[in-house]
């Protein structure tokens, strides 16, 4: 087995593996800011096969976000059964969430993509790739360049990241059967028409 595929069975179950260092990190991690730019990633496995790269233009933010809130408050008055919904229908996920903190707060990067790294009872925490689309490095770099054109601005926002694809049913629901996923839930109803 290569190194990365021995660092990829660790992260399986973290909290099992790292043992003390897991407890150290989160204590620490709760302390930081929400917004933290970190030198290295902390899963360099999964970084890499998401496409980042050791190189100028790159960026890594560890970004956290609160758990909770996805219910609404308890009523204080009678409702019948009908009108006692209380479940909020959240289509964002915790890490589309973060993803789009971390591209509010570096405005001139593009999220590339986002991992998952620690999560406690309180917080979430995901580390944001981002890539800066003005650096030379990038825009000379063939295999990054793309980010760089027009058609990929705030990709965050428009749900073109892994995490907003999934949330889309893009990853998940592929071939025959998903006709009416492509290009998206609304435009099918648009192009029937």
């Amino acid at each position: 087995m290569g190194y990365y595929k021995y660092v990829r069975e660790l992260w399986k179950q973290p909290k099992a593996n790292l043992g003390d260092l897991w407890t150290e990190r989160l204590i620490q991690w709760r302390r930081e800011p929400a917004t933290i730019r970190i030198e290295k990633p902390t899963r360099i496995d999964r970084a890499r096969s998401l496409g980042y790269k050791a190189k100028e233009g790159f960026i890594v933010v560890r970004q956290r976000v609160s758990r909770g809130g996805r219910m609404r408050e308890k009523f204080a008055h009678g409702r019948r059964s009908k009108h006692f919904r209380r479940r909020k229908n959240v289509s964002m996920s915790y890490q589309i969430v973060a993803e789009r903190r971390a591209a509010r707060h570096y405005v001139n990067c593009e999220v590339l993509n986002s991992y998952y790294v620690a999560d406690d009872g309180k917080y979430n925490w995901f580390e944001i790739i981002l890539v800066d689309k003005s650096n030379p490095r990038i825009l000379a770099d063939p295999n990054i360049a793309w980010i760089a054109e027009k058609q990929h601005t705030r990709r965050s926002f428009r749900g073109l990241t892994a995490a907003g694809k999934r949330s889309r049913g893009m990853l998940t629901n592929k071939g025959k059967g998903a006709e009416k996923i492509r290009p998206s839930m609304r435009a099918k109803d648009r192009m029937a028409k």
